[in-house]
This record gives C-alpha cells, sequence and structure tokens, in this order.
C-alpha cells in the first residue's frame, strides 16, 4: 500500500496549520470578535483555546503517529481486542465528506471574488449594488459549480502529486504567501486615515462591552469558536500525524500549529476592524462581512482593487489549504480501506466530489424552498450542523476517551507516544482534567450547539 510521508518538520507543522486554518479563523472570527464586543472577546476565546484545542490536538496527533494509520484504520491498529473503537471511522469519513460538500462551494466563491475585484467588478457600485453581487452569485448556480469544480480540480490535482510533491510543497509555499499577504493587508489597514478606532475596539478590552451580551452567551461563543476552528475530531489531523517520524513530542508541535492558526485569526481582524472603522462599516455585520462589507470598504479604498484582490487571494489561500488537507486525509482513507492505487482513488474522487458539493450550491437557489432550520437556512446550514454541532465534538469526545480510558488505548500509552522525542512533554498533572473534565466541557458544547439552534 503506498503511503507518503513528510520531507521536513516544517512541512508537518505548516500542513497541519494549514489545515487548522480555514474560514474559521478567516471569516466567522473577526464577524464574531465584533459581534462580542472586540478584545474583552479575544481573551476569552485564547484562553479557551489553550485549555480546549491543545489536549485534543496532541491526542489526534498521537493516534496518527502510533498507527501509523488514517482515522479508517489507526483505532484498529490500536485498541484493546475485542472493543469497538474502530466503529468511529465511519462517523469521520462522514464528517469529511460531508465538509468537503460545502467547503468547496465556499471556496469557490473566494475564486469569484478574486476575478471580480481584480477586473473591477465593483468600480461605482454603491452599498446595495455590492450586496446584490453576492445576491446574484448565489442565484447563479452555473457559475458555483464552475468555481467549486475549479476548486476541487485544484486541491485535487495537488494531492495527485503526492504527499511530499504535491501536498507538502504546495501547502508549504501557501502557507508563506498567505502570511506575507496578511502582514502586508494588515500594515495597509493599520495605515488608513481613522483606523485607530478600530484599533482601539479590537486591541483594548472592554469588559462592558462583553456584559452587555450576557457572561454565558459570551463565554459558549468563545468556547465555540476555540473547538472548532482546529477541525478536530474527524481524524483530519492524525493523517498529519502518521506521516511524521519520532524526533519530537508531539506537544511542542501542536503548540505550533496553534500559536499559526491563532496568528492568522488574530491578524484578520487586524486586517478587518481597522478598514471597517476607517469606511464606517458596523464590524458586528455578521456572515455579509466578508461578501458585503469589505468589498464595500475595498471599493472606497486607494488602490481598493489591489487590496481587494489580495485580500480574496489570501482568503482563497485559506480555504484551499483545508480543502487539501481533508481531500488528502479521505484518500488515505480509502487507500486502507479499498486498497486501490492512490492516483485511481482521486480520479475517481474529483468527480464525486463535485456530485455531492451540488446539493449545497442548488440549495440557495433551485433548492431554496428547503429550510432545515426554518427560514433562511438551507442545506449548507444542515451540513455544517452534522459537522459542526456533531461530528467534531462527538468525534473529540471519541479521541479524549480512547486516549484516556483503560477500556481504550489508554493514558500511560497515550502519554509514552505523545512524550517521544525531543521537546515540550505532555503534562502529567492534566491526567485528571483531560479524563475527567475536558470530555465533560465537550459534551457541554455539544448539548448547547442544540440549545443554541432549537431553542434561543
Amino acid at each position: 500500500m503506498e503511503r507518503g510521508s513528510f520531507s521536513t518538520r516544517l512541512g508537518f507543522i505548516l500542513v497541519s496549520a494549514g489545515c487548522a486554518i480555514g474560514l474559521g479563523n478567516v471569516w466567522r472570527f473577526p464577524y464574531i470578535t465584533g459581534l462580542y464586543g472586540g478584545a474583552s472577546f479575544v481573551l476569552v476565546y485564547l484562553v479557551f483555546l489553550a485549555i480546549l484545542g491543545l489536549p485534543i490536538m496532541v491526542a489526534e496527533f498521537a493516534v496518527g503517529r502510533a498507527s501509523v494509520r488514517s482515522v479508517a484504520m489507526s483505532f484498529d491498529a490500536l485498541e484493546p481486542k475485542g472493543t469497538k473503537w474502530h466503529l468511529y471511522k465511519y462517523g469521520a469519513i462522514a464528517g469529511n465528506l460531508i465538509l468537503m460538500m460545502f467547503y468547496t462551494t465556499i471556496t469557490g466563491w473566494m475564486l469569484y471574488y478574486i476575478y471580480r475585484m481584480a477586473t473591477g467588478g465593483f468600480v461605482g457600485l454603491d452599498a446595495a449594488g455590492v450586496g446584490a453581487v453576492f445576491t446574484d452569485l448565489l442565484a447563479s448556480p452555473g457559475v458555483m459549480a464552475f468555481c467549486m469544480a475549479v476548486t476541487v480540480l485544484l486541491c485535487g490535482g495537488v494531492c495527485y502529486l503526492g504527499v511530499q510533491r504535491g501536498v507538502e510543497r504546495v501547502t508549504k509555499w501557501m502557507m508563506i504567501c498567505l502570511l506575507l499577504l496578511m502582514i502586508a493587508l494588515a500594515i495597509n489597514s493599520v495605515l488608513l486615515p481613522g483606523s485607530g478606532e478600530g484599533l482601539r475596539y479590537y486591541l483594548f478590552p472592554d469588559f462592558g462591552r462583553l456584559m452587555e451580551h450576557g457572561v454565558q452567551e459570551v463565554v459558549f461563543a468563545a468556547m465555540g469558536q476555540a473547538f472548532f476552528t482546529l477541525s478536530l475530531g474527524i481524524g483530519a489531523l492524525a493523517i498529519f500525524g502518521s506521516y511524521i517520524g519520532k524526533s519530537k513530542r508531539l506537544t511542542g508541535e501542536a503548540i505550533w500549529v496553534i500559536v499559526l492558526d491563532t496568528f492568522v485569526a488574530l491578524m484578520a481582524g487586524l486586517i478587518i476592524f481597522p478598514a471597517c472603522f476607517s469606511y464606517g462599516v458596523s464590524p458586528a455585520s455578521g456572515p455579509n462581512l466578508l461578501f458585503v462589507a469589505l468589498p464595500n470598504v475595498f471599493n472606497h479604498m486607494p488602490l481598493g482593487r489591489l487590496w481587494g484582490s489580495l485580500f480574496f487571494l489570501f482568503m482563497m489561500f485559506a480555504s484551499m489549504s483545508t480543502v487539501i488537507a481533508v481531500f488528502e486525509n479521505l484518500i488515505c482513507c480509502f487507500l486502507e480501506l479499498i486498497r486501490r492505487d492512490r492516483k485511481i482513488i482521486i480520479r475517481w474522487g474529483i468527480p464525486t466530489i463535485m456530485l455531492l458539493s451540488m446539493p449545497c450550491i442548488l440549495g440557495f437557489n433551485a433548492w431554496s424552498g428547503f429550510t432545515p432550520f426554518g427560514p433562511g437556512s438551507g442545506v449548507l446550514d444542515l451540513e455544517d450542523f452534522f459537522v459542526s454541532n456533531n461530528l467534531l465534538p462527538l468525534g473529540s469526545l471519541v479521541y479524549l476517551l480512547f486516549c484516556t480510558s483503560r477500556y481504550g488505548w489508554g493514558w500511560d500509552a497515550f502519554t509514552r507516544e505523545a512524550d517521544t522525542g525531543r521537546g515540550m512533554a505532555f503534562p502529567k498533572w492534566a491526567r485528571f482534567y483531560a479524563t475527567w473534565i475536558l470530555p465533560l466541557i465537550v459534551l457541554i458544547i455539544f448539548v448547547n450547539g442544540y440549545y443554541a439552534l432549537f431553542f434561543k
């Protein structure tokens, strides 16, 4: 069976960060920060990122590295004889497939906006005209399908080149370009006239604004954002753990990934908030912040076409890095399950992903009458609900329990694998927390997701 591996530690860190870095960082983080009052929310978010994300990420990396398998076979390789942990493979593979079903569509939107911005498609439009561009895109299944297909072909092509020549090399350069683009865009935003108010809003905590929404609501929002931003629980990071050697301890590697993920999220806010305040756009514009409010900002900015094109190129890199990572995980899963040639799996996988992505696209137009959660909802909301509200938290719970329970892989085996190599050890004092408290927090996040959706 043909398996890949990373050639460098940097490649592993950047590809893992690329999987974690996605629309949760550069789309959801800025608008949810704007909604809950800026810097005070960021502080709460950072605390939960450390206490929630880090232990689960180390667990996922450890299962991948110890088994040298994807989620399709990793539990089979490590579980005690007679136990059924391996059944979770079906949930994890479903999570990856459903994630691809809507992530490819949204990545296609980024591609379309690069084209519109670079060709002057927003020049001369007022705020209503900018909003109409997005509305017209959603009403055009042909345009969305074309952009989605280009996205799938590009990402599938990267995986077709192999782990080192494709996934590692391309994602490494894409991440370096993403970080450079962010720095350039952030400097430009900070230097805009009137940006100081946006910087104060974003960087100086005002707990009065936080209290306006209520501590409970803000805490749950921060917990949810910290938890979902890292793509934990469906084996998308475990696969990269299976591609690395034993020279470094996994806690330090996970910290590097989280630092990069957080850096991108914080820099996205540094790009967006000064620009919004400079041009009088509400930072609490919600999901429309990216596709309606920001193009309006770039429309009025000096060299706006250039900066707008670079911004959506950065967005494209962020979302494509996740699509490539999830695609690679699926390839490895089917490689292990059906034992066919890697390139044959990819050749079948590309049209399959395109076909599976069509319901999301049609949900905005031909199937817009399907509203699973009431008016304003659609197929994308249902797909996101399956992944974000169910498979990510429940999958994370499986990894946690597997690594801490004596009925699973067990604490001793987990920490022995996590601490193999040089670097930072997984803290021994965290055993009680990881075994009893953290699973309870994940369950609370899971239940609160349902409560927020159906009872608020």
